[in-house]
């Protein structure tokens, strides 16, 4: 039992049964936290947890024993899904009853701390992590049966970056893959871990982005993401590149917008023997006819459902951006927000299967 003095001067006693019926009124109320936890075999993720984070065992035993690396994993997918920073992690981690639930923790348990949880994700994405762990949900997914292959999208949305205010000279040398000679100097490498060489400009219509792209392949009837690749935002979405590594022969039939209606793009796409449905594009005195924008509509009916996926990033996931400095860790907190969307997306996808979960 536990006794607060409120500022009015009585006191509150609380009791095991007092928590109890706390997280029931908020199970009662529909916590989509304990639902995930019912939903994702969180354990599936240990062995990749653990190769990545491998070290040589200490001679002594001394000091605090370290934070379970699953529960460390699973604070990393709250951050993702409420789009918190480290500090704010760790205040919405110590203040809210639903995440303490989530995470296995209770009052009496000590939390990670905003540098704690930084070092974690940081150790992971410098070991590539977030590959295996996507991969192995992914796995996980084919074999619930909830991935039917009946037709596969294709599409890309930006992911914005901390802007850099970089002099005109110092953007050139970096867009030629340069770090300018004065960020290298000893007394500037302070500055120079906080520049992004990797992130890019890009203009579409009256938007202007800086940061990176997600390319998406999601399946067309379940609406899981099934692959991705992360470029520059500078890259075209239709790069036959990031098609090579997106497509193979499991898709077969693949919807796109008319960003990937160009030559070199189609042959990469039909070189598969895949059925490509990508939107026809109109140009200066050629026009689509009436005929053309109605195949686009039928189309669309397919290909629009990838637009649900970025919704649901933007609305639902607080939005798409990073706070991170670099290709390597943009590459894992955009690999973060891939893994989280499927999860939440098998969790709708089960809601009428209380028994069912993910690996």
């Amino acid at each position: 039992m536990r006794s607060i003095r409120t500022r009015e001067g009585t006191t509150v006693k609380f009791t095991f049964f007092t928590e109890k019926d706390r997280l029931e009124k908020l199970s009662e109320l529909g916590d989509s936290l304990e639902r995930l936890n019912q939903v994702v075999n969180w354990e599936q993720f240990r062995p990749f947890l653990t190769l990545a984070l491998y070290k040589e065992p200490k001679k002594s035993l001394a000091g605090r024993p370290p934070y379970d690396i699953v529960m460390m994993f699973k604070i990393l997918v709250l951050q993702r899904i409420y789009n918190l920073s480290d500090d704010q992690t760790e205040f919405q981690i110590n203040d809210r009853m639903s995440f303490m639930r989530f995470l296995g923790l209770g009052l009496e348990h000590r939390v990670p701390d905003a540098k704690t949880i930084w070092l974690f994700r940081d150790k992971l994405a410098k070991a590539n992590a977030i590959e295996n762990l996507f991969e192995t949900f992914t796995i996980q997914l084919e074999k619930a049966h909830l991935v039917t292959h009946t037709g596969t999208i294709i599409d890309a949305t930006f992911v914005d970056a901390p802007r850099q205010r970089n002099t005109r000279d110092e953007n050139r040398k970096i867009k030629k893959g340069e770090i300018p000679e004065e960020w290298q100097e000893e007394d500037k490498k302070n500055k120079l871990c906080q520049k992004d060489t990797d992130a890019r400009w890009a203009k579409k219509g009256n938007e202007l982005h800086y940061g990176y792209k997600n390319h998406v392949k999601a399946d067309a009837e379940s609406k899981l993401i099934t692959d991705y690749t992360v470029t520059s935002a500078s890259a075209s979405d239709g790069d036959v590149d990031v098609i090579d590594e997106l497509v193979n022969d499991m898709d077969m039939i693949l919807y796109a917008d008319s960003a990937y209606s160009g030559e070199k793009t189609l042959k990469a796409i039909t070189k598969e023997g895949i059925e490509a449905c990508v939107h026809e594009k109109g140009y200066r005195d050629h026009p689509l006819t009436d005929e053309q924008k109605q195949t686009n509509r039928e189309k669309s009916r397919v290909r629009a459902r990838i637009e649900h996926i970025f919704g649901f990033m933007t609305n639902s996931m607080r939005g798409i951006f990073v706070r991170s400095v670099g290709m390597l860790r943009a590459k894992f907190n955009i690999g973060m927000m891939n893994l989280v969307y499927n999860m939440f997306r098998a969790k709708v996808l089960l809601k009428n299967c209380p028994l069912a979960r993910v690996g």
